[in-house]
């Protein structure tokens, strides 16, 4: 995919300041950390789950469980072939989330397919006391009635942008870039 430009519109310390913002409200809007669980959306959201854990830990002093979620199988908008069966990847849970107050964590927050895809995902495992969404990046442009509870940074984009979310663990740096596709 060809891209005309790119541009970076939140670097590693932004990003890690918009994280702490997120932890911080987190517990403000809990009072406090007892029976939260974050779970984090496969890929990058895990590991802004983790980061988002660790940053709580030093604030209250309390290990937070995170849990990873990959929600391929959820989908709405991904087609199969019939000749295959769909790989299911599933979740990795530390904990129950049963009766707990989930935190779900993703990097981007679009059309909101990928959080219906989650909630569905979640409801087959347990049933939790709460769920809360948390995510870095707001771009707009819901297909779904779905709004974030915790959000890093709003960017309002056009339909012809794509943002981009890059970590450390995965990407080798950490940023958020929005590339303008070419025409």
């Amino acid at each position: 995919m060809a891209y005309q430009s790119e541009v970076e519109v939140v670097d590693g310390a932004a990003m890690g300041r918009a994280l702490t913002r997120i932890s911080y409200e987190i517990i403000e809007r809990n009072k406090g950390v007892d029976n939260i669980v974050l779970v984090g959306i496969k890929t990058r959201g895990i590991f802004i789950a983790q980061r988002i854990a660790e940053k709580l830990q030093q604030l209250e002093g309390v290990e937070i469980p995170v849990g990873e979620l990959d929600i391929s199988l959820y989908r709405d908008d991904v087609h199969t072939s019939r000749d295959t069966d769909p790989e299911v990847k599933g979740a990795s849970m530390p904990v129950s989330i049963e009766g707990k107050q989930v935190v779900l964590v993703d990097d981007v927050l679009y059309t909101g397919r990928t959080v219906r895809a989650a909630l569905d995902a979640l409801m087959d495992i347990a049933r939790p006391q709460k769920i809360l969404l948390a995510v870095l990046i707001d771009r707009g442009h819901r297909e779904l009635p779905i709004r974030a509870d915790f959000v890093g940074k709003n960017i309002p984009t056009s339909l012809d942008e794509q943002v981009k979310v890059a970590v450390e663990e995965v990407d080798g740096e950490n940023h958020v870039l929005i590339q303008k596709l070419a025409n």
